[in-house]
């Protein structure tokens, strides 16, 4: 069993990749604004699961989370970088400050928490650092350019991070769910019911959490449609975009 720390989990994905984990055997730290929603499992977990009221873009406040998990736990195994915004308005209404903000979060974030537990990991020999990533910061979309944009960044990070650390033990990764009904995933114009199941989603990340893949998907599914996102991005980008215009909420 190994000790995991996560961003963004107090609801959605974040939230049952959770659940799974600690059904697992797994010890669990939370990173996020709120925490209502996990108080039934720190009932059920009292010794396994660690909440931290924590916002990913305060330096201080992620340190001193990790700080206290690792009195608590030992050791940092994984961290999982989950925590995300996600505006919806066309570029020509999304003043820089969105930009700003959404990247404090989503790319930011990411590299706050490697900052934090890189030394950690690297005095262990081994860790595995994971950037929840999206095929629209492969592919691009409408609507949602500073999330795609950052998701990108993301991908650029993982993939450097991985390379630079390769001889320390220490393995970086990027997790591409599918479009899934979520909060965050409300203001696109795509129908709930093509949206992927929360709960689905989550459990089907945490099967796959530690496979030695750079990309990590949730099922085959997802993984084809990932690869054909990877092969021809422009392409792909073009027939969603197609696809969900004019699609009636």
């Amino acid at each position: 069993m190994v000790n995991i720390v996560i961003t963004g989990a107090n609801e959605g994905i974040g939230y049952y990749l959770t659940e799974k984990l600690l059904a697992d055997g797994h010890h669990v730290a939370v990173l996020d604004l709120r925490m209502e929603n996990l108080r039934p499992l720190e009932c059920d977990f009292p010794d396994r699961l660690l909440c931290f009221p924590a916002d990913v873009r305060s330096e201080a406040a992620m340190e001193e989370a990790v700080e206290k998990i690792l009195e608590r736990f030992g050791t940092v195994d994984i961290a999982v970088h989950n925590a995300c915004l996600c505006p919806f308005q066309k570029e020509e209404e999304t003043d820089l400050s969105v930009y700003r903000q959404v990247f404090d979060v989503n790319y930011y974030g990411a590299l706050r928490l490697a900052k934090k537990v890189l030394p950690h990991m690297r005095a262990q020999r081994r860790g595995k650092i994971l950037f929840t990533s999206s095929g629209v910061g492969v592919t691009g979309f409408v609507g949602i350019a500073p999330y795609a944009s950052a998701k990108g960044a993301l991908e650029a990070l993982a993939k450097c991070l991985n390379l630079e650390y390769s001889g320390d033990g220490v393995t970086f990764h990027v997790i591409h769910p599918p479009l899934t009904r979520t909060k965050s995933s409300a203001p696109l114009p795509v129908p709930g019911e093509f949206m992927a199941d929360p709960r689905k989603v989550g459990y089907g990340i945490a099967k796959y959490l530690f496979s030695r893949r750079f990309v990590i998907c949730p099922s085959l599914g997802q993984k084809l449609q990932v690869l054909a996102c990877y092969w021809m991005p422009v392409r792909m980008g073009k027939l969603l975009a197609k696809m969900t215009a004019g699609c009636p909420k």
